[in-house]
């Protein structure tokens, strides 16, 4: 097993230092080491190492009232029952509800606003969508995730996100696509310069809306809302709800339909430690022995700067391991080359910062490892979210000091 021994040795009397807190109106983001210690503890003695419930769907897709062509290619793409998520919120959605969904990471929430307005656009080629996300890899995500659903529907897409030609882009908008999907910075870009005409879109969704909060997009969003028509369908999901985000909710949906599937912030199915590093000990040297174990096979490693990741990829790499990195700094053709690479197991170790806590989806990830403390609950809360998807398990581990 990995170094069981040596992190399973309970709480010590540590140095805990106080994380800068990112807004310091909002208790959720006060958080230390002794927090993180502690919740990861509590984790360790509460948890069931399988999913929380076995999820009996009330329907199956293919009693869903939906485009033939919609249930193939669902079928094509692997999905047999529906996630909770899924099955309570598609209906509404079909229905032409507003809706608010609360969900974890990682519970097929994409599925579950693409595939009902898909048959929306397909029944009426007057509707447009606009899909607004956080990150750029969320945002490619949901893009990829479109196609796969919409093959042979001959229903066209932009996505629209930066560190990519915006000349493409603008490209792409002028064949008056039913669907756009972005991020906010490149979304207002082009509202600015009257490229993009938000007043055409008459079905907005906004995904991982507290992630966009948290990262500093709240006037954008709002000038977004500013600029919608006011009879449209407004679908809102989010992991969390803050004061910040309920201001959004207030302007965004109109009668809206609640559905939360959210049971605990973290999945059951991710079994949480700390791996301790002592002041005698090289903190890489304990990272590289595990990740030369065998059970360590697809591994995503986390820390808070571009220049550190990078300083520690050349590491691994210099130590014989499959690894490499994204970050800011990394183009993003760079970025989705090494995503691919990571995706078809080339390299077996991904180090990032949070710009990839969110929208990453890859299948059979094993292993998330903290190496730098996130700055917040959330951003933990997201970043082992990245493993024990779709019900899988997956483990978490979080590196501290242990000073004697």
């Amino acid at each position: 097993m990995y170094m069981r021994n040596r992190y399973q040795r309970g709480e010590r009397r540590s140095n805990f230092s106080r994380f800068p807190n990112k807004n310091k109106n909002n208790a959720q983001y006060a958080w230390s080491e002794k927090d993180l210690v502690k919740s990861i503890e509590y984790s360790k003695k509460n948890r069931r190492f399988e999913p929380e419930t076995n999820y009996t769907p009330v329907s199956c897709f293919d009693d869903l009232p939906i485009n033939r062509q919609l249930k193939i290619n669902i079928k094509n793409k692997g999905f047999k029952t529906a996630t909770p998520i899924q099955d309570q919120a598609i209906p509404h959605i079909l229905e032409g509800k507003d809706l608010i969904g609360i969900a974890n990471t990682g519970t097929g929430k994409t599925a579950a606003f693409l595939i009902p307005l898909l048959d929306k656009t397909s029944k009426d080629r007057n509707q447009k969508v606009l899909i607004v996300a956080p990150t750029r890899e969320l945002a490619e995500q949901i893009s990829n995730d479109m196609k796969a659903l919409s093959q042979n529907m001959h229903i066209y897409s932009a996505l629209i996100i930066g560190g990519t030609s915006m000349f493409k882009q603008i490209h792409d908008l002028k064949r008056d696509p039913e669907i756009v999907i972005g991020t906010p910075g490149r979304l207002k870009d082009l509202v600015n310069k009257k490229i993009l005409d938000l007043s055409q879109y008459n079905n907005v969704v906004l995904d991982e809306t507290d992630r966009m909060v948290d990262i500093g997009f709240v006037n954008e969003i709002k000038f977004f809302i500013s600029l919608l028509p006011k009879q449209r369908q407004s679908l809102f999901f989010s992991a969390t709800v803050s004061k910040k985000v309920q201001d959004i909710l207030a302007a965004f949906v109109h009668d809206p339909i609640t559905v939360s599937v959210k049971k605990h912030d973290t999945c059951a199915n991710i079994y949480q430690d700390i791996v301790r590093v002592s002041k005698n000990q090289r903190k890489v040297d304990t990272l590289i022995q595990l990740l030369t174990q065998k059970e360590f096979n697809k591994v995503i490693v986390f820390g808070n700067t571009k220049w550190g990741i990078q300083k520690l990829t050349d590491e691994l790499i210099h130590n014989g391991l499959r690894a490499d990195a994204i970050h800011g700094d990394k183009r993003q053709n760079q970025r989705q080359s090494i995503l691919q690479k990571f995706k078809r197991s080339e390299i077996s170790v991904l180090l990032a910062t949070d710009v990839a806590a969110r929208g990453l989806d890859i299948s059979d990830v094993s292993h998330v490892i903290n190496y730098e403390l996130p700055m917040s609950y959330n951003d933990y809360v997201h970043r082992i979210g990245r493993t024990g998807r779709a019900d899988k398990n997956g483990i978490a581990l979080t590196f501290v000091s242990d000073f004697n």
